[in-house]
Parts: structure tokens; sequence; C-alpha cells
């Protein structure tokens, strides 16, 4: 039995009211004013379970935020489509369209059942996660998610792209996928109800359908405000369920890795950055994209320096995007190979070309690099680098971190003894 709050027009209150009693739930209370709803949630009347019209007056974001920090699960009814994507747009899942089917209704407001022992303690997990990060300055780490997710999709492995930039997400408009989709944010707010599971990211993921392997993606928050949906708990929590899921799970983060909490007198309240920590944390290798141009390689140079402090420097994989001569002059590649190793003590595992015609191409078309020109220089380029660096099974990618010895300990001990360097002459 559970406690259930309504917050409904009174037109349809009676007949919902009624079939709550017959499925057994107790009705704990009942509002029809906005101002007293959010008493009652805030106040100390937690229900497991608010049913709320979806109409814009009685749902908003607002209201959403208070039931999640209560650990109210809203359900959403509609009485039409334009009440749906309302409540769809406001990141919610579970949404019944009236008149309500009391089968239908169960299903949405059911807990995890306490027999399904399965669903509530998951198989440890398979998967793994694929970090994407760049520093500041777009270096084209959307880019290259997405190929790598493409690539990945193509050998024939179950991938997943996840948007978990709280700055400005841009894989939805990459791949032609609408950004007013519950997403990532939707999943998060299952996440931390304890209601995530398989199931419902099977409901919330969009499937891109590329022709030499369809992969899905969690879209990205749709206005950078909502980045309080993408908190570190739920960001860490939702990345093991699809850990659990999908054998690639590749995640476009945001740049900024500035430890804010330490400038907060509120120790507690949400953390803008604090996805971007989730993701690096949960990865299994971090894939950092860099701009092949003298202010991208400064800020490649810096943000690898604050990037080793959070992770371990042989999970890191540097790639070099927008390699062009015009940027650096004759021998682009030694002389950024030269620049790299002698500043940072890093040796990149891939330099990608300047290809803007394709990219540009791809984006019109909605479609990735790959399958818009599968032998252009910047798509063959990147399927090298999956093939060396990231097609192995997780076990044996960590396996051969391990093993590559001398080669592995001279580059961990040249970017430490760079950033020794920078502190010293700070």
């Amino acid at each position: 039995m559970l406690r259930v709050g309504l917050a409904l027009d009174p037109r349809v209150e009676g007949e919902i009211l009624a079939t709550m009693l017959d499925l057994g739930h107790r009705v704990a209370w009942r509002c029809h004013d906005a101002a007293e709803l959010e008493d009652r949630l805030a106040t100390g009347s937690p229900v497991d379970v608010l049913l709320v019209s979806s109409a814009a007056a009685g749902l908003r974001a607002e209201l959403i935020d208070t039931a999640d920090r209560v650990g109210t699960r809203v359900v959403a009814l509609a009485s039409g489509e334009a009440e749906r994507r309302h409540a769809t747009g406001l990141g919610l899942v579970d949404v019944v369209l009236l008149p309500v089917d009391a089968e239908e209704l169960e299903r949405s407001i059911a807990p995890i059942e306490l027999g399904d022992a399965d669903r509530r303690v998951p198989e440890p997990a398979a998967g793994r996660v694929i970090a994407v990060w760049g520093s500041a300055g777009s270096p084209g780490t959307t880019t290259v998610a997405a190929g790598i997710a493409s690539e990945l999709a193509a050998r024939g492995r179950r991938v997943l792209l996840v948007d978990a930039d709280t700055y400005g997400s841009s894989v939805a408009t990459m791949l032609g996928l609408l950004d007013e989709a519950p997403g990532f944010a939707a999943a998060c707010r299952l996440a931390g109800s304890g209601a995530l599971d398989i199931e419902q990211l099977e409901r919330i993921a969009v499937v891109h359908p590329s022709p030499s392997g369809a992969f899905r993606v969690l879209t990205g928050i749709s206005r950078a405000a909502r980045w309080p949906e993408l908190s570190t708990e739920r960001v860490a929590t939702t990345l093991e369920r699809c850990r659990e899921w999908m054998d690639d799970v590749v995640v476009d983060t945001a740049f900024c890795l500035e430890a804010d909490e330490e400038i907060s007198s509120d120790l507690f309240a949400p953390r803008r950055n604090g996805a971007a920590f989730a993701v690096l944390g949960s990865a299994d290798r971090v894939v950092e994209v860099g701009a092949a141009d003298p202010v991208g390689i400064t800020r490649l140079l810096r943000g690898h320096a604050e990037l080793v402090e959070l992770v371990d420097p042989t999970r890191i994989s540097v790639v070099v995007n927008r390699l062009r001569s015009v940027a650096l002059g004759t021998g682009p590649a030694g002389q950024l190979a030269s620049t790299l190793s002698r500043f940072g003590g890093i040796e990149a595992a891939a330099l990608l070309p300047e290809d803007q015609r394709v990219v540009d191409a791809a984006v019109i078309a909605g479609q990735c690099l790959r399958d818009q020109a599968p032998r252009g220089a910047l798509p063959t380029a990147l399927r090298r680098f999956v093939s060396a660096e990231l097609e192995d099974h997780p076990a044996t990618s960590r396996g051969r971190d391990r093993g590559r010895g001398r080669r592995s300990l001279r580059r961990t001990r040249g970017r430490r003894r760079a950033i020794e360097r920078t502190r010293r002459r700070e």
C-alpha cells in the first residue's frame, strides 16, 4: 500500500480517488492550490506518490524539485498531447493520459516489487564508461564523443552516448535529435528516487539510427539553468545503471573542474561541476581533447595538469583535434609532439586532422562522421584511435594499461615532472 497525494482537477479527482481506493492505496491528502501543495510537500506531509494534473498552471519545475528533495515520486495525468509534452519537457517520465486506465496507472505508481530481486540487486557491472573531456574553448569534445560512439557501435557493441555537459549540451543538435526529450536529466531524477532501472533507461533513451551501427542517446539538459538536476550522486548512480545496460557508455563531459564547494558557505548545496567530477570518477577511460593551435595547446597543458590530479594518468588518452599547418606552421605533427612532450610530458594517442567540411555536412544531415564520409581523413583517424585505444573489453583494457611497462612509467613520470616544474615556477 502506498501513501498517495492528489493535486488534480476537480473534474477527474473523484474518479482517481475511487481508483486509488480500489487498488488498495491510501490517499493521504488532497489539495487544489499550488501554494498549499508545496507547503504540504515541504513541511512534513510527504507521500510516496504525488498524482498531479500536468496543466502548466499546476505542474512546474519548482514543484518537481521540492518532491525530489523529500523523496516523493511525481506522476502526471495529462488530458491531451499538449499537457503530455509539457510534463515530459520538465523531465517527467511517468505521464498517464486521461481517461485513465486503472492497470496503466498502477504500473506507473507501483514501486519495484520485493520479489523482483534481480532488479533490486543488479548484476556486477560489465560495461565500461568512457569520459570525453576537454578544457575550455570548445576543442571538439562533442564531435569526438559522437565519433567514438559510432565507431564502437559499428564494431557490434551496445553503445550509449550520454550528454552530461552542464554548460552547453549539444549532442542532440549534432545528431539531429529532439532535445525536448527527458534524456539524462530524467534518468538522474529517477536515480535520485531509487526508481531507475534498465526498463526505464530503455524508455528514456532515443535511438540514433546510424546505418553502420545504431546506438542509444541520453540527450543533455535543454537549458543550462537546469544544471541542479545533475547532482553528483544522481550522475554517479545513473552511470552505474547505464554500465549494467550497455557495453560502452560514452559521456560528453563539461570542461570546468573548479571545486566550487570550497567557495560556498552551504556545503550541501548542488554543485554545477559535480556532474563532471562524478563522470571522471566513474570513468574507466578518459579521452582528453585539445585543439591544435597555440591557444588550444596552452589550455590543453594547463587542463591536463588539473586532470591528472583527479584521474590516474594511465587511464587518460590525449587526442589533439583540428590539426592543420596554417595554425602551427610546417610539420605541425612534429612540432605538436615536441611541445606536448617538453612542457607536459604528454604523448598524444591521436592527432585528428582539420576537416570542417565533413563536420558541417554531418551536422546538417544529422549523421555521424563515418556515415557522412567513411573514407574521410577525420573519420579514418578516429577509427584508428578507437582500434588502438578503446576496442578492448574493460578488463582487457585495464590489464593492458598495467602492462605497458617502461613506456607507461616514462610517460607518467614525465607528466609528474612537468607538473612539478609548473608549480615551482608559480
